[in-house]
Parts: C-alpha cells; sequence; structure tokens
C-alpha cells in the first residue's frame, strides 16, 4: 500500500511539472561539479525573521543545503529525517540549511513559519524569493541535496537516501555516509545519486 502510495505522488509530482518546464530547468540548472566550488548566497530570509547567508556558516565543518518546500509529498516524507540528522550532527559540527525556492499560497513565507513550528525544525529554513541559489547550485527537484565540505566545496549531491516513502526501510544512507567521510577527512565513496521528488518550477526572468 504505502509502495503504491509513493508511486502516485511520484506521479502527482511529475505531472506538476510540464515537460517544457523540466527541459528548461535542465537547460539552464547544469548543476555543479564534485570537487567545485559553492557559489555564495546570502540575505536569504528565514522562518526565525532574520536574513541568513553562507558565510554565517564558516566555522562549521560541512554544511548540508537541502533545497525543499511545504508542498510536495516527497518533501514532507523526509522533514522527520532532517531534524533527526541535525540532531545528530550538530555536536560534530554539521549545520543543515533548508532553502524553498518555490512560490505559491502553500510555500510563501508564512506557511513555512508555521510548518518549521508544527515540525520542530532544528535548522534554519529559508525562502528565497529570487529563486537564484536554486539556479546557482542546479537544483531541480525537493528534496535536492548539496553536501560543501569544510572549503565550501560540493562533496555530496543527490538524494538523502534510498527509501522516501519508508525511513525504517532504508538501506542506503547517501547522506549521511557522505557526512561521515567529509568529517574523517576523505571524499564520499559514493558522490552523487538521483534526487527524487517533485520538480521545480523556475520562472523566466
Amino acid at each position: 500500500m504505502k509502495r503504491r502510495l509513493f508511486c502516485l505522488v511520484a506521479v502527482a509530482c511529475s505531472f506538476g511539472l510540464s515537460l517544457a518546464a523540466v527541459n528548461a530547468a535542465d537547460k539552464e540548472n547544469k548543476g555543479l561539479e564534485i570537487g567545485a566550488q559553492a557559489p555564495d548566497w546570502g540575505s536569504i530570509p528565514g522562518t526565525d525573521d532574520k536574513d541568513h547567508s553562507l558565510k554565517d556558516l564558516e566555522e562549521k565543518k560541512a554544511v548540508v543545503m537541502v533545497f525543499t518546500c511545504n508542498h510536495c509529498p516527497v518533501a514532507v516524507m523526509y522533514e522527520d529525517r532532517l531534524v533527526e540528522l541535525q540532531k545528530d550532527y550538530e555536536e560534530k559540527g554539521v549545520q543543515v540549511v533548508a532553502i524553498n525556492v518555490q512560490d505559491g499560497e502553500a510555500d510563501n513565507l508564512p506557511a513555512m513559519k508555521q510548518r518549521a513550528e508544527q515540525k520542530g525544525f532544528n535548522f534554519p529554513y529559508l525562502f528565497d524569493v529570487s529563486q537564484e541559489s536554486g539556479k546557482a547550485y542546479g537544483a531541480k527537484v525537493t528534496p535536492h541535496v548539496f553536501l560543501l565540505d569544510s572549503e565550501r566545496k560540493l562533496a555530496y549531491v543527490g538524494a538523502i537516501d534510498d527509501n522516501p516513502q519508508d525511513a525504517a526501510e532504508v538501506k542506503k544512507t547517501y547522506l549521511r555516509d557522505a557526512i561521515d567521510a567529509v568529517l574523517a577527512g576523505s571524499q564520499p565513496e559514493t558522490a552523487s545519486t538521483k534526487p527524487a521528488g517533485c520538480g521545480i518550477r523556475y520562472e523566466k526572468k
């Protein structure tokens, strides 16, 4: 039943973004290569009513950037896992940052504040109305993860794990494995995976 539900969710997400829009996003957002310097970003408001920047995190040993949103069912499935991940790695110098580049009533800042409070987010949840951060990193779906090492170079990109619909059935913890490798001063064995989620709509400007 859960597998069937996830399939329906995936189909709904896929059709929520037209094929033309997906192709356009792929052409515009090539994405970063592993080892590339992460694009800087700043002055992005969060649900805490403060502006945030990548420079604020310069003392962190690693930064987990997650492009996500409120409305995507796949992104919602991962909310508790992100809270747990931040809890497990906070004392090790790792910071999770969630960035929403979507728009609409379900994804505006007031709605994000409500979600952050309901779920007890222990990490910044930012609203980039310009969508520039998502374009710079090449984020294509929600959730889409970008792990930055201590030098703010891209160490891992892709999915959080291999089972969006059931945390108890996860067999491959891609993101956690990559974080552990970075903290140990080595390269992640798996540096790139294909993320699953709802396509990000980029406005033409």
